[in-house]
């Protein structure tokens, strides 16, 4: 800890994760010397616990929607640099009810649906294979927008790159005591920063905890399961389904959403109750990365129950035909506020704690960094 101690850094980042990761890269690219912090090993989050999942189309109309632009931009642009690969690219949202067809011709009438497609059942299937066995499909909205990396990869290849090319360091295993710049105390002694950014993920009492309790945080967890391979079936998109609708806020908050809420409401009450949605993704070995569901509390309670991965795998079945094989099951647990789907907090003029609160932190963290150290160093 000596020769950490000797330096003195521009920016001490508090959380090895995607968002602190996207703060450690925009400081790094103006420059500034930059030392991130993470009580673990390694990251071991949400982070690596997701889909891999670029999301742009759906995303809350505006603010968040604009972010997941620029985070996707972002991507496609240090992904390469870093060695991670892009394993597929767009969305594919094909859904089943006329309710949800008007959902998406809405979605088109905005701004959002640039770079987007609605196609019909016949050619969807035709150019989009894995829907060739799908029970029923009335509409298909393809995006071009998205991207998949494998994030339980790419998050340790993005901090190597970060630390050979940009000069980042990192110090592992290390708590944090006091973040008060220019001195930040950790268990392993004194680092000296001029800002700081702290970007706790789910953990609202380790720091700044007062700040934090005003914005009436909690936690949800989600269930994610890896399946086996399908036979002959390649994912030239991820798959999302009715259910992601009545969830996306970029298609939710329309007005056309409403008839579609009350008809799930009527035939998938426990798809609801459970907030389960469809997302589907492929890794390069052919498996699949199937999820999710949504479950909250203050302190979510460590088990998956076999009933909710049902509810996901046989929304996955309807919307392609088939039920693959469940190889891993693992849950996440994400922060969560009731009027915000990210948060930023400056409890000093150097210090910003920033959360994600929407489960989006793939897909719009890059660009909040972007805000943050713009603010932060101008």
């Amino acid at each position: 800890m000596s020769d950490l101690a000797a330096r003195h850094y521009d920016l001490v980042v508090v959380g090895a994760g995607i968002c602190g990761l996207a703060h450690a890269l925009t400081a790094a690219r103006r420059g500034q010397r930059v030392v991130v912090i993470d009580r673990d090993a390694q990251a071991n989050g949400a982070s690596v616990r997701n889909f891999g999942f670029v999301t742009v189309t759906g995303q809350q109309r505006g603010q968040c929607w604009s972010r997941a632009i620029r985070s996707r931009d972002v991507w496609a642009e240090v992904a390469p640099q870093a060695g991670i690969p892009v394993l597929h690219q767009g969305l594919v949202v094909a859904v089943r009810r006329d309710e949800s067809r008007a959902v998406l011709e809405a979605f088109m009438a905005t701004e959002m649906g640039a770079g987007c497609e609605l196609i019909a059942p016949t050619p969807a299937r035709e150019r989009f294979p894995m829907l060739a066995r799908a029970r029923e499909l009335a509409a298909v909205l393809y995006s071009s927008h998205e991207l998949r990396v494998e994030s339980k990869d790419a998050i340790a290849q993005l901090s190597a790159w970060l630390a050979e090319a940009h000069g980042v360091t990192f110090l592992y295993e290390t708590a944090m005591h006091d973040v008060a710049p220019p001195k930040i105390v950790t268990s392993r002694g004194t680092v000296h920063a001029d800002a700081a950014v702290v970007c706790p993920g789910d953990d609202f009492q380790s720091l700044f905890p007062d700040q934090l309790a005003a914005y009436g945080l909690t936690r949800f967890k989600l269930h994610m399961m890896r399946t086996a391979p399908l036979p002959n079936f390649p994912l030239n998109a991820a798959i999302m389904s009715d259910l992601g609708l009545a969830r996306y806020l970029g298609y939710a908050e329309l007005p056309e959403a409403a008839a579609l809420k009350q008809r799930l409401e009527a035939e998938q009450p426990a798809q609801l109750e459970n907030g389960v949605h469809l997302i589907a993704v492929q890794s390069a070995d052919g498996s699949l990365i199937v999820g999710d569901s949504h479950h909250y509390a203050a302190t979510p309670d460590p088990f998956a129950p076999q009933t909710v991965d049902d509810l996901i795998l046989d929304e996955l079945e309807h919307a392609v035909g088939a039920r693959p094989v469940v190889r891993e099951r693992w849950i996440g647990t994400y922060a969560s506020a009731p009027n915000r789907l990210a948060l930023i907090d400056a409890p000093s003029d150097a210090v910003r704690v920033v959360v994600i609160t929407s489960g989006t932190g793939a897909s719009t963290s890059f660009a909040i960094g972007e805000e943050v150290i713009g603010g932060l160093f101008g």
